[in-house]
């Protein structure tokens, strides 16, 4: 095979003939399925395991395991995918189109930070045939990278980080293991918060129920889980309160504020059935839980800090708690 064969691991689209990808610097450090994952966008998961395990697949014209860590100047061969065995792209709609371009709040050559509306799941998947990472990379087509930095709940809206860069991605996810990142929530809570009750510390635990949904319970062998607490505004029959977060688990907050015997107004799956007049009442018709900062330090050590403003409809509900 000469060298004109060969083509980098960017631009090449699934279904075309045997190809030779070149991996670059910014690529290197990942493993080959997580690779051909990217490369073979739509193809399923089982299908790429598949071509690994038969071979078909080589690095440096060796066999290679899933798990196997890419170098830079890898020369990794993959197969053609027949077209028919790759999804369909879902192409997201004008108004989801419309609600991402307006709601970035930074961009750069490698970061997009995005103040994500409330009732769009990050990514596709248990039902959900787009999620923002899918669209965004159908409305940012000549950027060969774009993955999530960090996840946000469905029902949450605010800041979401959108790694452009395969490096950045692996230079903040190294500061979410070590808990370095600044991570800052408002959330409006049933009754009257103490302001003594500054910080909630109780493990996390992850059920998975009969149905198939899953839900986090305090218990003592989970995972420890510390969420630091501030009083931001008081009303007659609720709290706004500022949460920040040390560690990330699942559904932390919410679950903190509901041991508390505070959950979050608008909470469907850990509040109180009594809440639901006072949600009614105000106009509340959604998760009351907003990322509103995030901090980080870049590769270069320079701290970076980005804030999300509240949607208008959260800040409608508590103009109406005002009035009460």
């Amino acid at each position: 095979m000469n060298e004109a064969s060969k083509t980098p691991a960017s631009g090449v689209n699934a279904g075309a003939g045997v190809r030779f990808l070149t991996i670059d610097e910014d690529q290197a450090g990942q493993r080959l399925d997580n690779f051909l994952r990217v490369v073979l966008k739509g193809v399923p998961k089982t299908r790429i395991y598949r071509i690994i395990r038969k071979g078909e697949v080589r690095v440096n014209k060796g066999r290679a395991k899933a798990e196997t860590k890419l170098q830079g100047g890898d020369v990794v061969r993959v197969p053609p995918v027949r077209m028919s065995e790759a999804k369909a792209p879902v192409v997201p709609g004008m108004e989801l189109a419309r609600q991402l371009e307006a709601g970035i709040v930074h961009e750069d050559d490698a970061l997009i930070v995005l103040n994500k509306p409330s009732g769009i799941a990050v990514h596709g998947g248990s039902g959900v045939n787009l999620g923002v990472i899918e669209a965004l990379r159908q409305l940012r087509p000549d950027n060969r990278f774009l993955e999530l930095v960090h996840r946000i709940d469905r029902d949450t809206s605010g800041c979401l980080l959108v790694a452009k860069k395969r490096s950045l991605l692996r230079h903040l996810h190294t500061q979410i293991r070590e808990h370095k990142m600044t991570k800052v929530y408002n959330a409006l809570v049933d009754g009257r918060w103490s302001s003594r009750r500054t910080q909630v510390s109780v493990p996390l635990l992850k059920r998975t129920l009969p149905s198939g949904e899953w839900v986090v319970k305090v218990q003592a062998d989970g995972k420890t889980a510390l969420t630091y607490f501030t009083v931001l505004q008081r009303f007659e029959k609720a709290t706004l309160v500022e949460a920040d977060l040390k560690t990330g688990r699942t559904h932390q907050i919410r679950v903190h504020t509901r041991h508390s015997g505070h959950p979050i107004l608008g909470d469907d799956k850990y509040g109180y059935e009594h809440m639901q007049e006072l949600t009614r009442s105000i106009g509340l018709s959604r998760l009351f839980l907003h990322a509103a900062r995030v901090g980080f330090h870049m590769p270069d050590g320079e701290y970076r800090e980005f804030e999300a403003p509240l949607p208008d409809e959260l800040n409608g509900v508590l103009k109406n708690l005002k009035s009460m």
